[in-house]
């Protein structure tokens, strides 16, 4: 007497097993199922719709790619959101402008009942600062603090430890401190 889940288990490894092999219809459904998690994913890193959409589409081709080297049994989320990542911080690294970040939170961060003036000042260097932040300790610390991922999550999309993770949301935030100190902010 079976719960369906061991059945249910089987054929979602069979469908990433025929995905393996270059099956069509198997990437497609996969696709379907996964595109709006990816997309979201990426979203939280980009901050930008239509790089997410751009982005989300290259991911899918690089997972296609990449195919060969998919393990079905260790599923297909981790993997997706690995690829996604790498994808992101590529943008991130080639092609970010360096206003966007700061007009993307402004426009999200709203007034805390503190002197709106001077919250927009801070919203503005802190966006600054961290639009200044390596690549590497920008997306640990967006995924980690500003979008309050796991630190599990987080580490297996970097495809690195949950240590690293902390190790790395430290130093943005050590970073992030020292910048605003030197823009005359008090943290």
């Amino acid at each position: 007497m079976g719960d369906g889940s061991s059945g249910v288990l089987s054929q979602e490894i069979d469908l990433l097993e025929q995905f393996r092999s270059g099956d069509a219809d198997a990437f497609e459904t996969l696709f379907r199922t996964h595109q709006r998690s990816v997309y979201g994913w990426v979203l939280r890193i980009v901050r930008n719709t239509t790089a997410a959409e751009d982005i989300t589409v290259e991911v899918f081709w690089r997972i296609y790619k990449a195919r060969a080297r998919f393990e079905a049994r260790r599923g297909f989320e981790p993997w997706a959101r690995r690829i996604a990542t790498h994808a992101a911080l590529d943008w991130l690294r080639a092609r970010r402008p360096e206003n966007e970040l700061t007009a993307e939170l402004m426009a999200t961060q709203g007034a805390t009942g503190a002197d709106p003036a001077v919250t927009a000042e801070l919203r503005a260097k802190t966006a600054q600062a961290f639009e200044r932040l390596p690549p590497q300790l920008r997306v640990a610390a967006l995924l980690a603090v500003v979008e309050e991922q796991p630190h599990k999550e987080v580490a297996d999309a970097l495809g690195i430890s949950v240590t690293a993770v902390k190790l790395r949301v430290f130093r943005a935030i050590r970073l992030l401190r020292k910048d605003l100190e030197r823009q005359g902010m008090k943290p």
